[in-house]
């Protein structure tokens, strides 16, 4: 069993991620690390984990522990893990992993230099749902991928939310614009060539809380937007000349919806639709990353290198806005 250590009493650490190893059969958590020790206290009763550190360096020193999840704000992740990779941990970082591919590139040599294994916690990467998307239009069942249609909105105007926070790396794009971006890259193997986006910043929080976003791929487009002020919200649909794919729950399906994906074809005759129940694509990644330590074999992981690639596309859409123009990738 990979023994796994986690930096800080995060919400996603205590609803998604805690869950996620004690369910999966490849794991357990050893410790939790809080600058407020009551906090880790609590959760090491309530989670019946091992140990409870009073602070994150403590915890990276613990020779039982394999691996580290680090769900602390954006702003803090590279630095974490480089602390982590350098006290030879393997490493699942929340995304996003940085604010700008400069940083990544910082990581990436951190990670080649410990000969240890690193992923972004990209949890769509390993639901099911998602292969079934690259299947379908691998096989030809829409014909021609023409336009890609997303959205993906809440509303949140905590003004302690770390979303509001620019320091700490708040903003709609870095939290949530990934994940259209993702997952169209997963399931086309292809990248963008050009973006041209539109951006709105709340006056207050001074963070980016809606994009509208145009990008070209060499045979199709994607066309989405997100916003952290809008109505629950969330879809992807992928058009061909012959049918479309909807992805009805694409990014959280326990939270937003079941996991449905349907297929229509053009004449709209018939519309197929594949369920996947109680898929949870949290312990599905834990157990992936764990198997990868295991196997000393990173490649069915969200790689680096694609994690610079989401990253790069990001900072063109920030681009694209400032400039007001269309900008190559």
């Amino acid at each position: 069993m990979i023994k796994w250590g986690i930096l800080s009493t995060a919400k996603i650490a205590i609803e998604q991620i805690i869950p996620a190893i004690l369910e999966s059969k490849n794991s357990i958590i050893y410790g939790i690390a809080s600058r407020d020790l009551k906090k880790a206290k609590k959760l090491v009763k309530q989670f019946d984990i091992q140990e409870a550190f009073s602070s994150y360096k403590d915890i990276l020193n613990c020779k039982k522990i394999d691996a580290i999840y680090i769900p602390l704000p954006t702003s803090q992740h590279i630095e974490w893990s480089i602390f982590s990779l350098k006290a030879q941990k393997h490493v699942l970082c929340e995304k996003p992993i940085a604010l700008n591919v400069k940083d990544i590139d910082k990581l990436d040599l951190e990670i080649k230099k410990s000969n240890r294994i690193f992923s972004e916690a990209f949890m769509v990467y390993y639901h099911p749902q998602w292969k079934k998307v690259k299947k379908l239009i691998s096989d030809g069942e829409i014909g021609d991928l023409k336009h890609v249609q997303g959205c993906f909105t809440y509303f949140n105007i905590d003004p302690k939310n770390m979303r509001n926070i620019p320091e700490l790396g708040g903003g709609v794009l870095p939290d949530i614009g990934v994940y259209p971006l993702v997952t169209t890259r997963m399931v086309t193997d292809q990248e963008p060539i050009s973006i041209r986006s539109k951006i709105e910043y709340d006056k207050k929080f001074k963070t980016d809380t809606y994009a509208s976003v145009e990008v070209n791929f060499k045979h199709f487009d994607l066309s989405f937007y997100v916003s952290t002020q809008m109505s629950l919200n969330q879809k992807m649909i992928f058009h061909g000349n012959k049918g479309k794919i909807e992805v009805h729950s694409p990014f959280n399906a326990r939270l937003y919806g079941d996991a449905i994906v349907s297929l229509s074809k053009s004449d709209n005759n018939k519309k197929v639709y594949f369920r996947f129940g109680e898929t949870n694509q949290y312990r599905l990644q834990i157990e992936a990353f764990a198997h990868a330590i295991k196997k000393n074999d990173s490649s069915d992981l969200f790689s680096i290198k694609n994690s610079r690639n989401n990253q790069k596309i990001i900072d063109k859409i920030f681009q694209s806005h400032k400039i007001k123009k269309t900008v190559k990738i």
